[in-house]
């Protein structure tokens, strides 16, 4: 297991990244090479350069990089159960280093296997992960989200605090939700809040969306904001259908919870 702050300077590997690429081609040339087998430091500056492209569309995810206030976590396999323990014990800790300083932190665990994904597959893999922390964590649910995976103002929870989870792999089809390995992103929710009070946030959602546009040259169907649908239908990148619910079984919420 490796873990550490993060920043987008280049380690002694990036000289092999094409500065002329695309950001489809990019991801593409780091996904087709060793980096399940290479060092987690490695790991961490393919993530961080696929962030740093100019193309990238996420500009909060461009912030933690640039400011290094990332907490990258490379385990093993996505599907072990160790997996679960390590993301969660992360997850509390990551909680209690928060600096109310700090605008925008990230949470973001790198799997080495599996590679060779498609949506489905990494999907289930995901909501697996989810399912273990949950069953896994002693804390209540984050009172200020439901906990009901239907409802629109669900988040997910974990160690008491919530998350808006961000799942990243190879075979996605936007680009935007591509990674070299297998990759999930827990960005606090509260930090979501602090920009709509600022009145920053609609401007930078704005941008995001039109980035992301640019990049695929199509809208993401599944963007909503937060109270207007679940965002669970967003956590794996897949589109889903008006039905579809989150195969996430919660706890029945201890009293005071809001669910």
């Amino acid at each position: 297991m490796a873990t550490g702050r993060c920043g987008p300077e280049p380690g002694p590997d990036a000289g092999v990244v094409d500065e002329g690429a695309t950001l489809e081609q990019l991801l593409g040339d780091l996904a087709g090479g060793p980096l399940g087998s290479a060092p987690g430091g490695e790991v961490r500056q393919s993530i961080a350069a696929m962030v740093g492209h100019v193309e990238y569309p996420c500009l909060g995810a461009k912030s933690v990089f640039r400011r290094d206030t990332v907490t990258h976590l490379v385990l093993g396999d996505l599907a072990a159960e160790e997996s679960a323990q390590a993301t969660l014990e992360g997850l509390r800790g990551f909680a209690e280093d928060a600096d109310d300083d700090e605008e925008f932190r990230s949470f973001v665990v790198t799997f080495r296997r599996p590679t060779d994904l498609d949506e489905p597959t990494f999907e289930r893999l995901l909501w697996e992960l989810l399912q273990r922390i949950h069953d896994d964590d002693d804390r209540p649910w984050a009172p200020e989200v439901s906990a009901d995976p239907a409802n629109p103002h669900f988040a997910f929870s974990a160690g008491g605090s919530a998350y808006f989870v961000v799942g990243l792999h190879p075979g996605a089809s936007r680009i935007a939700r591509r990674a070299p390995l297998p990759t999930i992103v827990f960005n606090p929710h509260a930090q979501f809040e602090q920009l709509r009070q600022s009145g920053r946030f609609d401007g930078m959602r704005t941008v995001i969306r039109r980035r992301d546009r640019d990049l695929q040259g199509s809208v993401n169907p599944m963007a909503t904001d937060h109270g207007e649908a679940s965002e669970a239908l967003q956590y794996s990148g897949r589109v889903h259908p008006a039905h579809w619910q989150p195969p996430l079984e919660v706890h029945a919420p201890t009293e005071g919870q809001h669910s």
